[in-house]
């Protein structure tokens, strides 16, 4: 890239990196909630407004009712048995992310998909910005390609890059190199 380049890391920039263990204490409780499936009292962790920003398939969602009717409660129909496990956690004054996966039991619906009783694995990252003792910013990746593989549907039609590496297709080549 030549030239100027765009301004970086600017909302982390200005972190106060001694409030890193109480961004911990934070996020741990409330990993804690979700695997205890709490709703109803999942606020003790999240700031009235928070924001919830998901990937396409997920939706954002703005404030802690939009996340607890169109995130927590439709997740947890579709998937039963389901526990958390942060493979990694990294912690910087007000923030903190994680990645990892879920492993659940597809007990209802799921995007058009019938309950089928397998076990699966939702692997997905998050991102969290904790002021004043509650989380107020949650960026999420989850990775329904892979949970919808799992139930048998390819959302790719076969076109994904998986196909390089198992040696299927020829990955193209930039034009200019």
């Amino acid at each position: 890239m030549s030239g100027a380049r765009p301004e970086q890391a600017t909302l982390s920039r200005d972190t106060d990196m001694a409030k890193t263990a109480e961004t911990r204490a934070v996020i741990e409780g409330m990993v804690d909630g979700l695997n205890d499936h709490r709703i109803a009292d999942i606020g003790e962790f999240f700031n009235e407004g928070f924001r919830w920003m998901g990937n396409t398939g997920c939706g954002t969602k703005i404030g802690l009712k939009e996340f607890q009717n169109n995130w927590q409660k439709p997740f947890q129909a579709a998937f039963s048995d389901k526990t958390c496990v942060d493979e990694a956690r990294l912690y910087m004054g007000e923030w903190a992310a994680a990645f990892g996966r879920q492993e659940a039991v597809h007990s209802g619906d799921f995007m058009g998909v019938p309950a089928s009783g397998k076990k699966i694995q939702i692997r997905y990252m998050d991102f969290w910005k904790v002021e004043d003792g509650k989380i107020t910013d949650n960026w999420v990746m989850v990775d329904f390609p892979h949970v919808l593989a799992q139930l048998g549907v390819d959302v790719f039609n076969g076109q994904g890059w998986e196909a390089y590496d198992r040696g299927g297709k020829t990955p193209p080549t930039p034009r200019n190199k």
